[in-house]
């Protein structure tokens, strides 16, 4: 069973930064293989892909992002970043990290992101 953990949510003032990482459960690069990425649940909205690393290697973002969001990992592949700057107030949601690691679908519990003077 894979787990994914995020951290790194909270509360942040409109034009401040945060920087959010998923940690998995299974070690190693075989993730790299796999697509893995970032989405975002706001209240009320249904979950949008944010980021995403392609199986490919490909990175792709949201439009809404692009420019102020930066999808990356380490370089054992089982620990993603997303660095968030310029943050907007309808940046405001539940962040979720996503493996699709063999096939499967696999999501983080979640971390809440409130960007709000």
């Amino acid at each position: 069973q894979v787990q994914l953990v995020e951290s790194g949510g909270g509360l942040v003032q409109p034009g401040g930064s945060l920087r959010l990482s998923c940690a998995a459960s299974v070690s190693g690069s075989i993730f790299t293989y796999y697509p893995m990425g970032w989405y975002r649940q706001a209240p009320g909205k249904e979950r949008e892909l944010v980021a995403v690393f392609t199986g490919g290697g490909v990175i792709s973002y949201a439009d809404s992002v692009k420019g102020r969001f930066t999808i990356s990992r380490d370089n054992a592949g089982n620990t993603m970043y997303l660095q968030m700057n310029s943050l907007k107030p309808e940046d405001t949601a539940v962040y979720y990290c996503n493996s699709k690691l063999w096939g499967r679908n696999y999501w983080g519990q979640g971390t809440q992101v409130t960007v709000s003077s």
